[in-house]
């Protein structure tokens, strides 16, 4: 009989871990809470820095991921259109350097200069904020709109549905996504699946 409960009892803890790992991160409709992280320009970069924001685009990528570097050009079109709109891109690094080398503050460094990147390059020293998130994936994308309660999660997931080639995009998510927004409309996909490499944490 105590065997039997034992048994039960390890089920149980499986389960409930299973449940767990399900539900960590944000989902849509949570509150993100604001962070402060170096920048591969020498500075500290928070969300509440952006006093005339009306969201932001978050973005988890990295230097040595190939999806990252395949989408690189497209993040900073993203940027571009939206900055000004008052949806920036925030870009944050999440492996860790002990266990990815090329993907230290240095190599952001590098990086950012080599393809003019027109947004804060963060790094999430101490994998905290990745975790918090819920973001397993390089990239991946949070659109976070600012209201009266703070920044809500209003998308989550991939950038567009063809990592390989832009020109054979079909459906930009994170454009359609802030667009609605813009226009005051519903976000038809608020998730989709993120597609990349696993974060090292």
């Amino acid at each position: 009989m105590k065997h039997i409960k034992g048994i039960f009892a390890v089920i149980a803890i499986v389960m409930l871990s299973a449940f767990t790992t399900v539900s960590s991160g944000y989902k849509i409709g949570d509150i993100a809470t604001d962070f402060k992280l170096k920048s591969s320009d020498g500075t500290s970069v928070s969300l509440s820095d952006y006093k005339d924001a009306k969201g932001f685009i978050v973005i988890f990528t990295c230097n040595t991921c190939p999806y990252s570097v395949a989408y690189e050009d497209r993040i900073v079109a993203l940027d571009k259109k939206y900055k000004g709109k008052g949806y920036p891109v925030i870009a944050i690094m999440p492996n860790n350097p002990d266990v990815q080398p090329q993907d230290n503050m240095e190599a952001m460094i590098q990086r950012a200069k080599s393809k003019g990147f027109t947004f804060p390059y963060l790094m999430d020293e101490g994998q905290k904020i990745s975790p918090q998130y819920g973001a397993t994936k390089t990239p991946e994308v949070y659109v976070l709109q600012k209201t009266s309660k703070g920044n809500q999660v209003k998308y989550i997931g991939a950038i567009d549905d063809n990592y390989q080639d832009a020109s054979a995009v079909k459906s930009k998510y994170v454009e359609n996504a802030v667009d609605a927004l813009l226009s005051g409309q519903q976000i038809k996909e608020p998730q989709t699946r993120a597609i990349g490499c696993s974060i090292k944490l």
